[in-house]
């Protein structure tokens, strides 16, 4: 019986080391951080590489001394009792020294390249603010005066500084194959900074969250595309520009004549602005001539391109597709820009759209008070949803009509009429039709 346990056990020991060895065959890791695309990334592989090896050298010294040992010390039959030594101060100092001599060897490069990948970025940096929200990425690009949303685009061969806040929780920002990941903490700003190498123009990597931040962790995703920098000097012009179809900004009345005007516009321009004036008045400006620079789609990768299926169950989200073909982006702007189009949170006190209510030629609401990702260019993106869902009609209209379904634990309302909406824990009895929704898709769509 003991032999059968024994050969069983042999069998399944052969097997598994056997599955370990085919595993390990594998060339492709996609979200590998074993790379040297970066020189954060460079220098953090030529440490574990080190360390890989002092830690092997000290476990087959130490367990050869193990086996020696066992086999040559161990109990025969007729051998004396073994002589009993009660110290043996050569020995003693030996294997003292010698693991001091290891952590040095372990603690010099450590701390060196603690000191590296610590250091102040150069002046010359692109500087990006990275903010995490529950559960979505806002990146905001200072130098050039634009913000984006879960798709991030560096150029290849310049060093990019990411500061790095939290509007909630604790997040955690990571690009295996590109750099090490930081925590993202409120009321903290922690740093980070690399170089994508200049040969990664044209490559596409997947971002996590990687600290538990709540029901959704799992589903807080972004993009990083790196590109070449005339490429990403296209998108970042671009990104500067109102939003299509934006309200055009009238010019700014003239000075009064005389000192009576003076005082009246003066006065007038104490008051808070009219319900009515929040509407857009102005002409709608045409799509901007020229779209930027933009990431093909075709060239993304399999693994970078989002996988999530439409919900099923009692989260299954249904919508008439057939009306996508015939949505109206003209009546979608008005509905989104409308701050009174039914009785919910207007859509713009969430949401930035760049160029929509503006005010003596600014923006009413602006990034630091908005509470969901700017969409100014949302036609720009291949993702959305925190990157889970592809930017595409179907997928868009869904979220729309039920993000929490969609999401669990979305933060955006459920707008569908008679969608069940979980915050609430009840069926919407007013909201937006099939219809409606698809011309707020053919908005936000028309977004380049």
């Amino acid at each position: 019986m003991p032999r059968k346990r024994s050969r069983r056990l042999s069998s399944a020991l052969i097997l598994m080391a056997g599955a370990l060895v085919v595993a390990a065959c594998g060339e492709k890791y996609p979200n590998s951080t074993f790379t040297h695309l970066t020189d954060f990334n460079t220098i953090i592989d030529g440490l574990w590489n080190r360390l890989l090896l002092l830690g092997t050298i000290v476990f087959v010294f130490v367990e050869t001394l193990l086996i020696f040992t066992i086999i040559k010390f161990r109990r025969r039959e007729g051998a004396p009792d073994p002589k009993q030594t009660h110290g043996n101060t050569t020995l003693e100092i030996t294997w003292t020294i010698i693991p001091a001599l290891i952590l040095v060897l372990i603690a010099v490069p450590t701390v060196d390249a603690i000191w590296k990948t610590e250091a102040k970025a150069s002046d010359s940096s692109i500087q990006v603010q990275v903010i995490g929200h529950q559960w979505w990425w806002e990146f905001r690009y200072p130098q050039y005066g634009f913000t984006t949303a879960n798709e991030l685009y560096l150029p290849a061969g310049r060093t990019v500084n990411f500061q790095l806040n939290s509007r909630d929780v604790i997040h955690s920002f990571w690009t295996p194959q590109l750099g090490g990941k930081r925590d993202v903490i409120a009321n903290r700003t922690n740093y980070i900074w690399y170089t994508p190498d200049s040969s990664l123009a044209g490559s596409v990597f997947n971002g996590f969250c990687t600290e538990y931040c709540g029901s959704s962790h799992a589903n807080m995703r972004f993009h990083v595309y790196a590109v070449s920098p005339a490429d990403f000097d296209s998108w970042a012009a671009h990104q500067k520009e109102n939003a299509a179809m934006s309200p055009i900004v009238a010019p700014a009345p003239a000075a009064p004549a005389t000192p009576a005007a003076a005082v009246k516009v003066a006065s007038a321009a104490t008051k808070p602005a009219a319900p009515a004036a929040t509407k857009p008045a102005a002409p709608v400006a045409a799509m901007p001539a020229s779209e930027g620079y933009v990431f093909p789609l075709a060239k993304m990768p399999p693994h970078t391109l989002p996988q999530t299926p439409f919900p099923v169950g009692d989260r299954e989200v249904k919508f008439d597709e057939s009306l996508l073909a015939g949505g109206d982006a003209a009546r979608g702007h008005e509905l989104v820009s409308n701050m009174a189009h039914m009785g919910d949170v207007p859509c713009l006190t969430c949401h930035i759209i760049k160029g929509e209510y503006m005010v003596a030629g600014k923006q009413m609401f602006t990034d630091d008070n908005a509470k969901a990702p700017n969409l100014t260019h949302f036609a720009t993106r291949h993702t959305f949803a925190g990157g889970i869902y592809p930017a595409t009609p179907a997928m868009l209209a869904r979220w729309v009509k039920n993000a929490e379904h969609m999401k669990p634990g979305s933060l955006m309302t459920t707008l569908g009429n008679g969608e069940y909406a979980p915050s609430m824990k009840s069926k919407r009895t007013t909201g937006l039709d099939d219809r409606q929704i698809a011309d707020i898709v053919a908005y936000l769509l028309s977004l380049k």
